[in-house]
C-alpha cells in the first residue's frame, strides 16, 4: 500500500518527509478502521431513508495571497490593495455568475462562506465583501494567520480578534446576533491550522486560545481537518464539542459529538471529510490518498467524491438524516477560481442536482457556516424534516437587523 500524505501547503513551514507526516497522522489513522466499520454499519440501518445533505464551502478568502517566496522561505502577502481589488472584482464577477445559475432544492444560492484574514484587513475590500453578502452570495467571518514570526500572546489575540469583529459588525454590517442586542457572534479559521496551538507551538503560540474565541463571540470553529499536517487531531468526521478545558492547549483533541436534545458549549467543532480514498494502479498495490474536502483545480470534482464525503455521515447524534459536508478552499492560490466559482464548480453543482432529482437518493441545500450551525442547533433541540427552514434558527445576519436605533 502505498499513502499519499503529500497534502497542504502551508505558508512558511517546510515540507516535511513521508515518516514524519505518517508520525503526526497516526493518531487518528489508527481510530480509523473503527471508525469506518461504525459507519458502514450505520449506512445499512439506514438505507433507504431520505437524507438531506448540507453542504458549506469554507473560503480562506485571501486576495493578498501572493505566491512569490518571500525572504522567510514562505509565501508574503505583498499585494497591493489594487491588485487585490481587481482580483476580487473578477472573484465577484463569477460569484454573481454562479450563485444566479446554480440553485438548491430551497431555492437558495450557491455560495462560499468568506473567512477574511483580519491580519490583512483593507476597507475598500470588505465594502465590496460586504456587498456581495447583501446580494446573497457569501456571507464573511474571521479567519486569522497569527504568531507566524514569533509566538503571540493572549492579551494581543484578544484585543486582534475583537478590533476586528466589531470592525466587521460595525463598519461593514457582516457577522451575525442572536436577537437584536449583545455582541456579535462569529465562525472562525484559524490560519496555517494551528487551532488552539495545535502546531508544536508554531504559528500561534495562545494555549488558551479556545477559551478566548469562546469569550469573544465563536460560535463554532471550521479549522479542521488539518491532515496530514500536524495540527490535525484524532477526532474525525463528526460535530462536537471540547472534550477538555478551553484553557488547555488543543482542547479539541477529544470530545463528545453533540446529541439532540443535549445544548452543546460553545464553540461547537464542525470538521469536515476526513477519509481515506483507495485508486488502483497497475497491479494490486492500491494508491492510497488522504481526502480532506479541500477544493482545487488539481482534485477531481465529481459524483464519485461526492458519495465519499457524504460516507463521511457527519451530523447530530440522533438525527442521521443530516448530513453536513463543510468542504473548503483557498479563493486566490493560482488557477483555482474556475474550479471554485467558475464554470467547473457550475457543472459540478448542476450534475449533483441532476442526479439528487432522478434518484430521490437526498436533498441537496446550500449553507454558510451560521446556516449550517442554525441548523445544527435545530437538531440539537429536537426539530426535524426539512432543515431549510432553519437557516435563521438562533442566528441572524446583522446587516438584516433593523438598526438598534430604530428598536423600541
Amino acid at each position: 500500500m502505498e499513502i499519499d500524505t503529500s497534502g497542504k501547503s502551508v505558508s512558511s513551514r517546510k515540507s516535511p518527509n513521508t515518516v514524519t507526516k505518517l508520525a503526526w497522522n497516526l493518531p487518528w489513522l489508527l481510530r480509523y478502521p473503527a471508525w469506518r466499520a461504525k459507519t458502514l454499519l450505520h449506512d445499512l440501518v439506514e438505507n433507504g431513508r431520505e437524507h438531506h445533505v448540507i453542504v458549506t464551502v469554507a473560503n480562506h478568502f485571501e486576495p493578498g495571497y501572493n505566491e512569490q517566496p518571500n525572504d522567510r522561505g514562505g509565501f508574503g502577502v505583498s499585494l497591493d490593495v489594487d491588485e487585490q481589488l481587481r482580483r476580487f472584482d473578477n472573484w465577484a464577477r463569477d460569484a454573481y455568475v454562479i450563485g444566479n445559475a446554480v440553485h438548491d432544492c430551497d431555492g437558495t444560492p450557491f455560495r462560499h462562506t468568506n473567512f477574511y484574514p483580519a491580519e490583512q484587513y483593507h476597507r475598500e475590500i470588505l465594502e465590496r465583501l460586504s456587498q456581495l453578502q447583501s446580494a446573497g452570495f457569501g456571507e464573511v467571518e474571521i479567519h486569522l494567520h497569527h504568531g507566524v514570526d514569533e509566538p503571540d500572546t493572549k492579551d494581543n489575540l484578544r484585543r486582534t480578534i475583537v478590533d476586528f469583529r466589531d470592525r466587521l459588525a460595525e463598519e461593514h454590517k457582516c457577522l451575525s446576533r442572536e436577537g437584536k442586542e449583545g455582541s456579535p457572534q462569529y465562525a472562525f479559521i484559524h490560519g496555517n491550522w494551528a487551532l488552539a496551538n495545535s502546531a508544536k507551538g508554531k504559528f500561534c503560540g495562545v494555549d488558551s486560545e479556545m477559551e478566548i474565541l469562546a469569550e469573544t463571540g465563536c460560535y463554532a470553529d471550521l479549522t479542521l481537518p488539518s491532515a496530514p499536517d500536524v495540527s490535525q487531531v484524532s477526532r474525525i468526521n463528526s460535530i462536537y464539542q471540547c472534550g477538555r478545558p478551553l484553557s488547555e492547549p488543543v482542547p479539541h483533541r477529544s470530545g463528545g459529538n453533540l446529541k439532540v436534545g443535549v445544548s452543546p458549549a460553545l464553540p461547537i467543532i464542525l470538521t469536515g471529510p476526513l477519509l481515506l480514498s483507495c485508486t488502483w494502479r497497475t497491479g494490486i498495490i492500491p494508491r492510497v490518498r488522504i481526502e480532506t474536502g479541500d477544493i482545487t483545480q488539481k482534485a477531481p470534482l465529481d459524483l464519485q467524491r461526492l458519495r465519499l464525503w457524504r460516507s463521511a455521515r457527519i451530523g447530530v447524534t440522533g438525527r442521521p438524516e443530516w448530513v453536513f459536508i463543510k468542504v473548503h478552499c483557498h479563493g486566490f492560490f493560482p488557477g483555482d477560481q474556475p474550479t471554485l466559482v467558475g464554470g467547473r464548480m457550475r457543472d459540478f453543482w448542476q450534475q449533483v442536482l441532476e442526479y439528487s432529482a432522478e434518484t430521490g437518493a437526498f436533498k441537496l441545500h446550500f449553507a454558510t457556516a451560521r446556516e449550517a450551525y442554525n441548523m445544527i442547533q435545530a437538531a440539537v433541540d429536537g426539530h426535524s424534516g426539512d432543515p431549510g427552514r432553519y437557516r435563521d434558527y438562533k442566528l441572524t445576519p446583522i446587516m438584516n437587523q433593523p438598526s438598534r436605533s430604530s428598536v423600541v
